[in-house]
């Protein structure tokens, strides 16, 4: 599908490149866009003077709105399978518990970035989560609404279950079925029609073994998997198979995971990356921070370089409890 904003992004070439068939509206409408494909369909519009748009009779926001029409018409028609490209988030402010405004008019994370958020038990957290998963539209508790790149979003994001926006990795995992690691991943594998199937699959083990503790194997049954095990498999998925473009991870500090790795594995992967957390490591290596006071955001806070020295003195001491930790599952003495 193709909106406002990405007409305005896509120059004319890309357009043809990306629907060849604007070809034929360009010429059923008269327009010369041959010395203008380097730049957008919007510039194009924008060269017409005045005196130009009376003579010809021409209606710019028509064509515009046209084009848009006739490509979205001809997508469905043709029945393309487009990848929707989520390239930012928006948050637009609602109201705390008490009906209070929030202490921001409007907060957007974009891709590659992370974002955490913090808080008292009980504060709120969780909603905020709950608002992003649903594309709130001032529809919930809290009045919030959810743009996707700068946009009010597609129904589908909301009601399609092949088009889901938000891969949620909870506190608690557990898993019911009856299959190996291998069998489970190889289901994933196919209902996402991955071609590569083998090598994406490995690479998702390999990226799991990295964030566990304890290796396990695709021969391991997964009922088998201990909680932090589980934690990091379902982590390398949504990295490596999963087509949510917006990862929400609530204390990923309870994993039992590498919590560093599995957000570099994250961002590195251009997804989005929302996270509640109670750890001060990871709040601050989030870029901006959430604070969620009374059910609503008391005040977004920019991770200053400061903070980021702490960040440095937090991962020091993470290392030295780390190798105690391992010491201790090994049966080591600590002195």
């Amino acid at each position: 599908m193709i909106t406002t904003n990405k007409l305005k992004q896509l120059t004319i070439q890309e357009l043809i490149d990306n629907y060849p068939f604007v070809e034929i509206y360009f010429e059923d409408n008269k327009l010369d866009i041959d010395t203008f494909k380097n730049q957008t369909f919007i510039d194009y519009l924008n060269h017409f003077t005045e005196e130009d748009i009376e003579e010809w009779a021409i209606d710019t926001s028509k064509l515009e709105k046209d084009l848009i029409a006739y490509i979205n018409q001809m997508i469905d028609m043709l029945g393309i399978e487009e990848e929707d490209i989520v390239d930012s988030l928006t948050i637009i402010a609602g109201t705390d518990k008490s009906g209070n405004a929030e202490g921001f008019d409007e907060l957007t994370i974009r891709k590659s970035e992370i974002i955490s958020i913090v808080g008292p038990t009980g504060s709120g957290k969780s909603r905020l989560l709950a608002d992003i998963e649903w594309t709130a539209q001032g529809d919930t508790p809290t009045s919030r609404k959810i743009f996707i790149n700068g946009e009010k979003p597609d129904m589908k994001w909301r009601f399609s279950s092949s088009n889901k926006l938000v891969a949620q990795l909870s506190q608690n995992m557990n898993f019911v079925m009856d299959l190996s690691v291998g069998e489970f991943l190889e289901l994933h594998a196919d209902s996402r029609l991955v071609e590569n199937k083998e090598s994406i699959i490995q690479k998702i083990i390999e990226a799991a073994n990295n964030l566990a503790g304890e290796k396990f194997d695709l021969e391991t049954p997964i009922t088998r998997l201990s909680g932090g095990q589980s934690r990091a498999l379902m982590i390398a998925d949504t990295a490596i198979l999963s087509s949510s473009p917006i990862v929400l991870i609530d204390e990923i500090e309870n994993a039992g995971i590498d919590r560093k790795k599995a957000l570099e594995l994250l961002v590195g992967e251009e997804k989005i990356v929302i996270m509640a957390t109670h750890d001060p490591s990871l709040a601050l290596m989030g870029d901006r921070r959430i604070v969620i006071q009374n059910g609503g955001i008391y005040k977004v806070i920019e991770t200053t370089d400061e903070e980021k020295q702490i960040l440095t003195k937090l991962d020091e001491m993470d290392r030295y409890i780390s190798g105690l930790r391992q010491d201790l599952r090994y049966g080591n003495s600590l002195i």
